[in-house]
This record gives C-alpha cells, structure tokens and sequence, in this order.
C-alpha cells in the first residue's frame, strides 16, 4: 500500500532543508552546502544525520538516484513526484501555521 503524501507530514527541519536543496539534482556534500546556503546558517548537517535521511527518503519514494555525470562517482539525488508534493504541502502547512499565528503573536508583542 502506497502512502499518500499527506501521510509524510509534517516533516522534521533537516528533511525539509534537504528536500528543499533537491530542486536540482545534487550529491550529499552538495545537499549540505546547500542546506546551510538557503537556512542562512540556521541549519547544518553532518554526513550521519543527510545519508540517514537520504536512505529513509529514498526507502519511502520521497527522493530517488540519478544519473548526472557518467563519469562521477558520486550519487546524485532528485525529488520524485510524490517529493515535490511532500515538499509543496509542507510549505503550505508551515505558511498556515505562521498565518494562523500572526494576529496573536502581534497582539502578545502589544
């Protein structure tokens, strides 16, 4: 039985970083530039923490290998379909909880 990509969320930090940094193809230490590029330094991943999310990602379809070079001996990763639909409803749930929250966090701010 297949998971509905619903049933992924809601997703930690660091897989949410990761799959954000898989919008193009990129091998581990890549995805861990990346990572710390886009979270302004907010997030930074040693290789246990990525190649153990990368299994369980690839383990659930999430993300998958890819051929970029021949040659390179690195593994390249992507985002499946079901991980751009993971990707795109954890966005829209963070940006509900954040909406949602607004007016109080204004009004505790006073």
């Amino acid at each position: 039985m297949t998971k509905l990509p619903e049933n992924y969320l809601p997703l930690s930090q660091a897989t949410y970083y990761i799959l954000l940094s898989l919008r193009e193809a990129r091998h581990g230490y890549g995805i861990m530039q990346d990572v710390e590029e886009i979270s302004h330094g907010d997030v930074t991943m040693g290789p246990g923490t990525l190649y153990g999310a990368l299994s369980k990602l690839e383990k659930q379809g999430v993300i998958c290998k890819t051929d970029v070079k021949s040659d390179d001996r690195r593994k390249y990763y992507e985002l499946t379909r079901t991980g751009v639909t993971v990707l795109q409803l954890e966005y829209k749930r963070l940006v509900s909880l954040v909406k949602n929250a607004e007016v109080i966090i204004e009004d505790l701010e006073g």
